[in-house]
């Protein structure tokens, strides 16, 4: 039953130095990423002219987090087989979705916040995807411990988010509802913290659980033929750690930082790698013996262009802001819905 899909000799995805640098490792490089922010005294003063925080982290991370948030894009609508499959709703959804928002301001503001919930799934289900890649690579049935792996991955992205110090701001957007005068959205930021402490009792509780019977079923999966992917061990284990400690305890800014930039790093090796060949071909640069490098550089250049340009107008919040937040929740939604069923196609091809 367990070795029905051929596995990799090595175990990984595309190397070990590759993947332990932009999957395994990431959370980790996020950290060093941040360490030269947080020495400097001056990362995190607040800037009146800005519309949040401090220029250089803040201005930083919220370029990364839009230039990952555009490379679905190159995953839907310039591959070719993918896009001919989804072609309605790639076409379609974006153009209706950025006049729902754009002329309903009800609309656009619960959105907001199911963006925001909505990029703590999809970070989730990031780690998941690729837990179960290595698990192919090592060459287990696909299906085999799926729910497991589901249940655990939501449970070391968000469970130190709803149980830890982060909380209140993830519910931040709920205040923006002061613009439509809705008193009932504006308290629950109020009513959930009051509840905070049996939240992060149930969340602890559920954790302690469900990591016991997680060891335990993946022990006697492993009697039965299942191959323990030392890769997927390491991702979940680094991950767990740097999850806990930065929703859990440390600062929001470092803990956002740390976590989107890491979550931004994979995205940009995920997209590149399965997609890398194809954009090659779209840019005409197949032919090329340096077209691969290039077609790359466009790649990376293009998404980083949006990522300040967006930057830009999300700190100045100039008179065209609406506008842009309308097309800014678009591309959002579009990642994550986008990249929720492109997953389950490439998850195949993996196979």
């Amino acid at each position: 039953m367990q070795n029905e899909v051929p596995g990799s000799a090595s175990g990984f995805i595309a190397g070990p130095w590759a993947d332990s640098f932009f999957l395994i490792g990431a959370p980790l490089v996020g950290i060093a990423m941040f360490v030269p922010f947080g020495l400097s005294p001056t990362a995190f003063a607040p800037i009146a002219d800005f519309h949040f925080g401090a220029f250089v982290a803040d201005g930083f991370i919220t370029a990364v987090i839009f230039a990952h948030l555009i490379l679905v894009f190159f995953r839907s609508h310039l591959n070719g087989s993918i896009f001919r499959q989804h072609r309605v709703r790639f076409m379609a959804a974006p153009i209706l979705l950025f006049a729902a928002l754009y002329t309903s301001t009800w609309l656009l503001l619960l959105v907001g916040v199911l963006a925001t919930w909505w990029d703590v799934y999809h970070s989730s289900m990031q780690t998941f995807g690729i837990g179960r890649l290595y698990d192919i690579r090592a060459g287990n049935d696909p299906d085999v411990g799926r729910r497991l792996d589901f249940v655990w991955s939501l449970l070391l992205y968000a469970g130190p988010i709803l149980a830890g110090a982060s909380l209140v701001i993830h519910l931040d957007d709920f205040y923006t509802f002061e613009r439509v005068g809705s008193a009932l959205f504006v308290s629950v930021p109020g009513i959930a913290m009051g509840y905070a402490r049996y939240l992060t009792y149930g969340v602890l509780a559920f954790g302690t659980v469900f990591t016991a019977y997680f060891v335990f079923s993946y022990w006697k999966l492993a009697q039965q033929g299942y191959r323990i992917s030392p890769q997927k061990v390491a991702l979940y284990a680094v991950l767990g750690v740097v999850s806990i400690v930065c929703w859990g305890f440390n600062s929001f800014a470092e803990a956002f930082f740390v976590m989107n930039f890491f979550h931004a790093l994979q995205y940009f090796f995920i997209v590149w790698y399965t997609e890398g060949d194809n954009i090659t071909k779209r840019f005409g640069l197949g032919g090329f013996e340096l077209g691969r490098y290039v077609a790359l550089t466009i790649f990376v250049s293009s998404a980083t262009l949006f990522g300040i340009w967006s930057t830009g107008y999300w700190l100045t919040e100039d008179s065209s802001f609406e506008m842009f937040e309308s097309t800014l929740l678009v591309v959002s939604i579009m990642h994550f819905w986008y990249d929720g069923f492109i997953w389950s196609v490439r998850r195949k091809e993996f196979a």
